[in-house]
């Protein structure tokens, strides 16, 4: 594969995957077709990097097809210099994506194989990469203004939330009843609120299970 190659399947996805389907911030269109996606997948899925499905990274764990990205981050409403935390990140996809947009990110993972990917991505200046248990989130370099959770949870953990600024956001797949929704919440003083907007095929996250007797 060579640079002209991806830059062609960039385009692709620009067109084909992501206009089609509301990612309609074109901010957030240029920061994807800015990001080289191939920089943030193992060497033997080069080839599938940019088609739109979730891309396998060993582990259980897997990248989220651009589309559920790109509607996540059009939903979310980034601003430049606001503080967020990408829980989940993995390889850095969405953190480098989110520095193109101009935010201050702390990108969470706690795969060590993961980080070393992420790492080999050369992110940014604005990413710092930090790994720990997902659902424990970051306090040290919050409170954040939005939370990025980078897959599909039963359930958003209280330490997530308790780790948002006052009018900080929450941008999410939610697991319910066996479909995968994406979701957006807001809080607002003691009061956290999370809303589905659209079904899509998002890639689950480990260690996300909701409390008994909990339901959306």
């Amino acid at each position: 594969m060579t640079d002209q190659n991806f830059e062609t399947m960039r385009r692709a996805m620009v067109s084909n995957q992501l206009r089609t389907t509301a990612v309609n911030d074109p901010r957030v269109v240029d920061a994807m077709g800015a990001v080289a996606r191939e920089k943030h997948v193992p060497a033997d899925k080069l080839a599938i990097a940019y088609v739109d499905i979730a891309l396998p990274l060993g582990n259980g764990r897997a990248l989220n097809p651009p589309m559920v990205t790109g509607r996540l981050l059009t939903e979310a409403r980034v601003r430049k210099g606001e503080r967020v935390l990408v829980v989940g990140s993995a390889t850095g996809y969405a953190a480098a994506i989110l520095a193109e947009l101009g935010a201050q990110v702390t990108a969470l993972e706690e795969d060590a194989g993961l980080t070393a990917l992420a790492a080999a991505a050369d992110l940014a200046a604005s990413v710092a990469t930090v790994e720990g248990p997902l659902a424990e989130g970051w306090a040290a370099a919050g409170p954040y203004d939005l939370i990025l959770i980078d897959g599909a949870v039963e359930a958003v953990p209280p330490a997530l939330i308790a780790q948002l600024a006052d009018g900080g956001r929450i941008a999410t797949g939610l697991v319910d009843g066996g479909v995968t929704r994406l979701a957006i919440g807001r809080k607002e003083g003691a009061g956290f609120g999370l809303l589905p907007f659209a079904d899509a095929e998002v890639v689950r996250l480990p260690g996300f299970a909701a409390p008994p007797g909990f339901r959306f």
